[in-house]
Parts: C-alpha cells; structure tokens; sequence
C-alpha cells in the first residue's frame, strides 16, 4: 500500500486529493494546524475513527512554519509521495501579510524538500504551483513563459517553484511543480471570488443578503474544475521523470462574465445586485491568465472536461442546497452526464 501526505489536507484541493487517493488504495496522511474550532468540515465525510484497523487517512498536528515538526513526520510516516498544497494562498490577503506568506508559502516548501533530502528516502514531491507566478506576462502562458509575479503570493511561489527546480537539479530528487490556473468547485472558501459570487447569489434567493460587494470585474482568469485538477497532480508525480506541467481549460472569462453568468441561471439581472468596493481592489492587478497545457495533454493525457459555465451552474446549485434550497437542477445533471461514475462528494 502506497503511502501520501498531503499538506493543506484541508482545503479544496486537498480534500478531493484524499478522495482521489484513497479511492485508489492509498493511505493517506494530512498536515492540518491545531486549532480551538473544527477545521476538517472538508473531510469530515472520510475522516474514521483512527483505532479502527481499516483506516486509511490519519491527521497530524503540524505547521509549514515549524521545520522541527515536518522533519518528524517525514522521518515517521517514510511517504512514497508528498502533495505540498498547504500555503497562505489568498493573493488579496497576502499584501496585508507579505512575511507570513513568505514564511510559510515559500519557506514552508524549503523546509519540506530540505526534510526530504536529509532523510534520504526515495520521496516523489509535487510543489503546489499558481498562474499568479505568470503575472502580467501576455496570454497564452505556458512552462516557458517567464514570470513576471503581481503580489507577495506570487512572488513567494516563485521562490518555491525555483527551490524545488533547485533541489531537483542539484540532488536529483523527484520534485516535480503543477502550474494549476485557477480551478473552483463546491468546497472553494467563502472569500475567493468564484464562491463568494455563488454563495452571495444563494443569499440574495433566499432573501438573506440583499447586494453583494465584489473589486475587479475586468480581471480575466482560466477557470476550471478542481476535482479534475487533483486528477492532474496524480498523473504529475506518476510520471518516470520529474518535470513541471501547466493545468487549465485554455479560456479566460472575467469576473464580470462570472457574476452574469450565475445570476442569468437563477433567471436574476446581476446589475441590480451587485456594487464595488474599492477595498477588495489589488494594488498591483493581473489583467489576463490563459493557459496554454498542451504539454500536460500530450505528456498527462490530461484534459478537462467541466466548462466555464458548467462550472458556475455547478456551484450555484452546491451553495443553494447549503441553505436548505432545492438546487435549480443544471449543474447536478452535468456532474453526472460527465461523471458518472465520480470518485468526490460534491458538498
């Protein structure tokens, strides 16, 4: 039986990435940080009790910022494979904080490939890339394009992904990075922009919220399906050799197209409910993000199958069942006409 960690267990992706491991007879381990509140609603669903002789997925308490700690359960759990998607990952937020995000996105991945190297275990590591790294370099983008980062969140990715390149290069170690531009699903946090349109769209159906506050809508994103992106980290570190790869659908939407296209499905005019707020602006904006992965397709075999506005109706009707509302039917139709026979739970 194979052995992961996965850090950022928690979170989006690393929720559908337990699922997809241990679908596949993984066991699976995940890094989560002590807190005073539950914050394993994401996995609750595939959480068992640890004493119970069939489990597969145990949690450890740890911290990208303490290398003690990593060292240990590197040394301990002895992983075929690493899934390092633990980071402070909202670009907005990371102007605020620029050293946390340093500290922990880029030198929590040092940290964790210099713990992989002293242990001297054949470990395969997968380095959670962003299109935030490509900035405002021209659209398409692809492994080639040179980086040109927006923010401390980017900027700390590039470190990252320049250590890994490093650790790979240097002691030949099997670290590969994903270049994922951005995917959604059901389980994004409240605060990124995709679910924040969503979940407030729910809000103003159910006669909760009455306007909903959003910055930019002319910034231009590569929106996918981040069940189908977890799919493509496996195949990254299934490879016979380390290599970075690029995930995305190929088309670029703005966050207007976003709003217009959930509340046109709830049969709403977006215009009526929806005002700006300066305070969610950038100071420093990426206008365009358009991948160009025909590397990962003809290398992975990788190719998505959710569209742009698959992905809206899908998670338009996530956020309506959330509230206690009969979902408007579309998305879920998709989900199983595309995946029939899908391995994730949708919310």
């Amino acid at each position: 039986m194979k052995k992961a960690l996965i850090t950022g267990v928690t979170g989006q992706d690393g929720s559908y990435l337990a699922e997809l491991l241990l679908s596949k007879g993984y066991e699976v381990h995940g890094i989560i940080r002590r807190a005073s509140t539950f914050n394993t609603g994401r996995i609750n669903h595939i959480y068992t009790d640890p004493h119970d002789p069939k489990t597969r997925l145990f949690l450890h308490f740890g911290d990208l910022s303490d290398a003690e700690q990593i060292n240990n359960l590197i040394y301990n759990i002895r992983p075929d494979e690493i899934y390092h998607l633990g980071a402070q990952s909202h670009v907005r937020v990371s102007f605020d904080i620029p050293e946390y995000t340093g500290n922990v996105t880029a030198l929590g991945t040092t940290r964790i490939l210099e713990a992989i190297r002293r242990s001297k275990n054949k470990i395969k590591f997968y380095q959670a890339s962003s299109s935030e790294m490509l900035g405002a370099a021209q659209p398409p983008q692809s492994e080639n394009t040179p980086f040109q980062p927006q923010s401390p969140y980017a900027c700390a990715k590039v470190y990252a992904y320049w250590m890994v390149k490093n650790y790979r290069d240097g002691y030949n170690m099997f670290a590969s990075s994903g270049i994922l531009f951005n995917h959604e699903a059901p389980r994004r946090g409240e605060t990124f922009v995709t679910r924040k349109i969503t979940r407030g769209l729910a809000n103003i159906l159910s006669g909760k919220q009455k306007k909903l506050y959003l910055g930019n809508l002319n910034a231009k994103r590569d929106w996918g399906f981040a069940p189908e992106y977890v799919e493509g980290m496996y195949k990254i570190l299934q490879q016979e050799k380390p290599d970075d790869f690029v995930l995305g659908t190929g088309e670029s939407h703005s966050v207007k197209e976003f709003v217009r296209a959930a509340f046109s499905y709830a049969g709403l005019n977006w215009e009526k409910y929806v005002l700006i707020d300066k305070k969610y602006f950038r100071p420093t904006e990426v206008n365009v993000l358009k991948a160009d992965s025909s590397k990962s397709k003809k290398i992975l075999g990788w190719k998505p199958k959710v569209t742009f506005d698959d992905l809206v109706k899908i998670m338009v009707d996530a956020d309506m069942r959330q509230l206690g509302f009969k979902s408007i039917g579309e998305g879920d139709k998709i989900l199983k006409l595309k995946f029939p026979n899908r391995w994730w739970k949708v919310d």
